[in-house]
């Protein structure tokens, strides 16, 4: 049989079928995804033993959040609440757990400040409307394109004003105002606190709380599933309780009594440019906060991935509501997602169950929260600002990508003596153009020292406006020799922008006109011999090119010297 029979009848063979299975296919009972037990039913009972873990984590940070924010702690209360039975019930994240958020406090205490608490709720309400309207047009996956030198920066830049913040109502002492300010007023506040028993009674029970947070995941056996802000929490109030201890302790109010749904007076207020910023502010850091939370939980376990755009909807609903009652601003939060999986969650119902106990908590025994020292809740978030902080990323990114790590400093100094929005957009800015730079990688190489009378430039790369001092340093070098002829070869640019192409191209009519002969080979020709290939690199990145028509009489470039490239150029390589 002949070869192309012996195809044909190959290609025409054909498969035995499968065999019939003769058992039922079983469904597996685990696995990722897998939101049962092997009878079929979800395991209720760890779903509400989850539940409790996450509301033992989250009552004290609601609290805490809130006092950094300059609101009302009942407010936190009923963030906290919203991101549960709202947030949690929305499908997106399973395991994510939304609530008021240490990375915000700062952002809200400047908003508080500027405009008033009454402000806050209609602010809010803006961007849960703008992430609901962004997650719609499906936009939940543009916060992962920015770069991670400026996510690391921002939640470095509100790491660290949120510690300096919180070392005055450790000491029960009240911070200054701004970042720079808080921190130029360390000295004298350690000053005052060692000069005051109970201010050191406060500052002793917040280092407690910072040394137990850090340590208490070292505990032997059971004892370290206690949530460590829980125990500090439960220390704090013993203390305070002893005879002759007078410390400042939190002063609550009616929960609903709290409730302030925003009137015509604060929505009109959406007329206001600052107030119009301060929502587009809100907007982004909450929902790349959000969103880059969904990406970390997701790391922390084998379950259903994230579907970014319904979760960002569901933050926006959360918010939307948390707007309406005059409430704080909602995010995702690691430490309160991380307990939610390391206590065996698998479904939405532990998440919306912890908001239901916080709600019950506060309606219930709101008395118990009285009790609780701000000191503590201040040591919980100075840990809380320190996790953002994060200054062992600072070295890493340092070994890793020293242009990287400029834009993640730049980002955090900025945040540090601005503001949020104003060190986010700069911190942006740099990695553009640290892109811009790095993709700009233009090779000038040049001859005009050679015996002959040809100048020669040769160009490869990517060619921009970045670029465009060293073009026309090659280009006036090439003109300076003096020699009649130039060839200036930039067959092996793969972008040449508008910017540099004008340079090239003025350069070229300038010198025909004073009698030099140019020679312009621009991107995409080619020498019309190729039979020898150059070890130059410079000439190998022409190769493999196909061949343009031939110029006609009024074409911008034309061939006269087709020959190798010398291997005698000065490189310029930038």
């Amino acid at each position: 049989m002949s070869g192309q029979h012996a195809r044909h009848a190959q290609g025409t063979r054909t498969r035995p079928k499968a065999p019939v299975p003769t058992t039922p296919l079983r469904k597996p009972t685990s696995g990722p995804g897998r939101t049962k037990n092997g009878t079929g039913r979800v395991d209720l009972a760890t779903e509400i033993t989850a539940s409790l873990v996450v509301f033992l984590v989250a009552l004290p940070l609601c609290i805490g959040v809130a006092v950094a924010s300059g609101v009302p702690a009942e407010l936190g209360i009923i963030s906290g609440v919203i991101g549960g039975l709202v947030v949690g019930a929305a499908r997106g994240s399973t395991l994510q757990v939304s609530g008021p958020a240490a990375g915000l406090a700062a952002l809200v205490a400047e908003t508080v400040l500027e405009y008033g608490v009454a402000s806050l709720g209609v602010i809010v309400l803006g961007s849960g409307i703008l992430q609901i309207i962004l997650g719609l047009v499906r936009l939940g996956r543009m916060f992962q394109a920015i770069s991670l030198a400026v996510v690391q920066g921002m939640l470095a830049g509100i790491g660290l004003p949120l510690i300096f913040s919180q070392l005055y109502p450790m000491s029960d002492s009240r911070a200054p105002g701004t970042p720079l300010e808080n921190i130029a007023g360390v000295p004298g506040l350690l000053a005052d606190t060692l000069a005051d028993r109970q201010a050191m009674t406060a500052a002793l029970l917040g280092v407690v709380t910072i040394v137990l947070s850090f340590l208490w995941k070292k505990m032997p056996g059971p004892v370290k599933k206690v949530p460590a802000a829980l125990v500090a929490v439960g220390i704090g109030i013993g203390v305070a309780a002893l005879p002759g201890v007078d410390v400042k302790t939190l002063q609550v109010g009616n929960l609903l009594a709290s409730v302030d749904v925003p009137g015509p007076g604060q929505l009109a207020g959406l007329a206001d440019v600052g107030i119009l910023t301060a929502i587009l502010t809100f907007t982004v850091i909450a929902s790349a906060e959000s969103l880059f939370t969904a990406a970390a939980v997701d790391r922390m376990h084998s379950g259903p991935r994230t579907r970014y755009n319904a979760e960002l909807v569901a933050q926006g609903a959360g918010n939307t509501v948390a707007g309406l009652l005059g409430a704080l601003p909602i995010t995702a939060v690691v430490a309160r997602s991380s307990a939610n999986v390391q206590a065996g969650a698998k479904t939405r119902i532990s998440r919306t169950l912890h908001g239901l106990w916080l709600l019950a908590f506060a309606l219930l025994l709101p008395q118990v929260l009285a009790l609780i020292p701000i000191s503590v809740l201040a040591g919980v978030l100075v840990h809380s600002g320190w996790k953002l902080f994060a200054p062992e990323e600072f070295p890493k990114m340092w070994r890793q990508d020293r242009g990287e790590f400029a834009v993640m400093t730049v980002t955090t100094l900025v945040i540090v003596a601005t503001a949020l929005l104003e060190g986010v957009l700069i911190g942006l800015a740099a990695g553009v153009v640290l892109a811009a730079l790095r993709m700009s990688r233009t090779v000038i190489r040049q001859d005009v020292d050679g015996g002959d009378d040809v100048a020669r430039v040769v160009m490869a790369g990517n060619a921009t406006f970045l670029r465009l001092p060293q073009v026309i340093e090659a280009l006036e070098a090439s003109a300076a020799s003096g020699k009649p002829r130039i060839r200036l070869d930039l067959t092996g640019v793969t972008h040449l922008d508008h910017a540099c192409r004008s340079q090239v191209e003025e350069f070229t009519a300038q010198q025909r006109g004073l009698g030099t002969e140019v020679e312009l080979l621009m991107p995409g020709a080619q020498p019309p011999t190729t039979e020898t290939a150059s070890p130059d690199p410079v000439e190998k990145a022409l190769e493999g090119k196909l061949m343009p028509p031939v110029p006609g009489p009024d074409a911008e470039w034309f061939y006269l010297d087709t020959g190798p490239v010398p291997d005698r150029y000065a490189p310029l390589v930038h």
